[in-house]
């Protein structure tokens, strides 16, 4: 089952209203993305850490979402200097790590860091439910909100009625193999898990429909007090205006 464990908090973060989030997110993540020296980078990987330590969230759940991107920069860290053309910064036997493929590693890090730091501090923080309601008050198609919230809300379905065929399958001796019935096996356990999902989502519909839904999501979620809002577009504005000043000052 899915869990949002980033969104159980008080902080100042957690108090903030979605839809400055949502924007301040895609700001941030666009000015770290374009950004190109390293100042700058340093200085979006700062601001997204702070925003970590605003959020006050478990320091060792956010080093475990930072896991996948850490193994996935380790390739790119042996793979990259030794295959990018450039001056030479140090020979290992007959292999050359080039100065240029390094910098570009590290340029690569620190902005893969920075941008999931902010996501993590300012989406994560966000129930789904908050931000499927910011998306919508922000202007964003009903129909893809809607698609969005209920996919996320019935996926851990589909994956459970996955493992339930799957055990069907193995106590009938089935086991999986580079082989035809291995094939099929699966080819006929995929076209099962879309019927099951397309019956589900047509029950789901009719139990919303018995229930009063018209097409749109109503929430009953507390006011967010206007002083955190402030406080936190002042220090997100300031962030932005340092990325982008040492980008240009560069």
């Amino acid at each position: 089952m899915i869990t949002e464990p980033f969104t159980a908090g008080n902080s100042i973060i957690h108090n903030v209203d979605p839809r400055l989030k949502i924007v301040f997110t895609v700001m941030l993540s666009c000015a770290v993305a374009v950004a190109n020296s390293l100042s700058t980078l340093l200085s979006g990987l700062a601001a997204g850490l702070l925003l970590v330590g605003l959020a006050r969230l478990d320091g060792r759940a956010f080093l475990k979402r930072l896991g996948v991107v850490f193994g996935f920069m380790a390739l790119i860290w042996v793979v990259l200097p030794i295959t990018y053309p450039g001056a030479p910064l140090f020979e290992i036997g007959p292999l050359q790590v080039s100065r240029p493929g390094v910098a570009l590693c590290l340029k690569i890090t620190l902005k893969s860091v920075a941008i999931l730091s902010i996501l993590i501090a300012l989406v994560a923080t966000t129930t789904l439910s908050a931000i499927g309601n910011a998306l919508y008050r922000l202007g964003v198609p009903g129909k893809l909100v809607y698609l969005m919230v209920m996919t996320y809300r019935y996926i851990f379905v589909i994956e459970n009625e996955y493992q339930r065929l799957m055990r069907a399958a193995r106590i009938r001796g089935f086991q999986p193999g580079t082989n035809i019935h291995s094939y099929k096996t699966f080819a006929y356990l995929t076209g099962m898990i879309f019927i099951r999902a397309s019956a589900r989502a047509e029950s789901v519909y009719q139990a919303m429909l018995c229930r009063g839904f018209k097409g749109q999501f109503h929430t009953l979620g507390p006011v967010i007090p206007y002083t955190q809002n402030k406080g936190f577009t002042v220090l997100t504005t300031a962030a932005l205006i340092i990325i982008l000043g040492l980008e240009i000052w560069n």
